[in-house]
């Protein structure tokens, strides 16, 4: 059976492209909690901006036959979540456009700038009355569901994702994979500052928000990394020879030494 398509790419000039507004994540978000009703193990949209960050830099352009039933599973429908989809692709877009450009600084308004949730400190803003006795040390760190979005999309290509041979460009790429593996630890840190808030309850220390950065930058290097490179050459199985007594391959019913074979 064939790949259910998808809607088809939107051109360059298309409004389909635009950036996401913070009303088109809250919808992606709506989106996966309609889909976890049905599959528990959806990720939340933070997990999706990580891997989608992955694809975006990896060597081959991974086609999304592949990767929707990795990230959504084997039921997932393109054709029933077209505005889902949409929302991925101006995304994609999007990501792909900032990790092109040629900033210098993580404030240029061109950065790519992860859509992170700062979890624990938007509990930590609650009033202690809603808050109730949720473990707040427990919620996940700032950026690492990204982190773990990214890591999982390198470790389901892993062909896709091995060393080079140039032994400058292998270790850019442990480098750059080695930052954003950072950010899948906890924060252990003292929090110093809120990214939830500005005046809201310290929940990052600032150590992660250097970590944050760093990985950044690390994104940046494996796109320019894999473009550089181009795709990994298909290496070409050559047929084995056939035997001197085996019938000639070409189909002339003579043996092969007394055809091709004794050409």
């Amino acid at each position: 059976m064939s790949p259910t398509p998808e809607p088809p790419a939107a051109t360059a000039n298309s409004p389909a492209l635009e950036p996401l507004t913070p009303e088109d994540f809250d919808a992606q978000d709506a989106e996966l909690d309609l889909l976890r009703e049905q599959h528990e193990e959806i990720p939340q949209w933070e997990f999706c901006e990580g891997f989608l960050a992955a694809l975006v830099c990896s060597r081959r352009n991974v086609p999304p036959e592949e990767y929707w039933p990795v990230l959504l599973g084997e039921r997932f429908n393109p054709m029933s979540h077209i505005e889902f989809v949409w929302r991925w692709r101006r995304r994609w877009a999007q990501v792909a456009a900032a990790l092109d450009a040629p900033v210098e600084q993580l404030d240029d308004e061109r950065c790519y700038l992860p859509e992170v949730l700062d979890t624990r400190g938007e509990v930590l803003a609650l009033p202690p009355q809603e808050r109730g006795e949720i473990d707040v040390a427990g919620l996940p760190s700032y950026a690492q569901v990204w982190a773990l979005g990214f890591l999982y999309a390198v470790e389901s290509w892993p062909e896709d994702w091995a060393a080079p041979r140039d032994r400058e460009a292998a270790e850019m790429l442990e480098n750059a994979l080695g930052l954003i593996t950072q950010l899948t630890e906890d924060d252990r840190g003292a929090p110093s500052t809120s990214v939830f808030s500005e005046d809201g309850p310290p929940s990052v220390s600032e150590q992660r928000i250097e970590d944050f950065h760093a990985a950044i930058w690390g994104v940046y290097d494996l796109r320019q990394l894999w473009k550089s490179l181009g795709p990994r050459a298909q290496s070409v199985r050559k047929a084995p020879e056939p035997g001197r007594n085996d019938p000639c391959p070409c189909g002339s019913g003579k043996k092969y030494k007394k055809c091709h074979g004794a050409l």
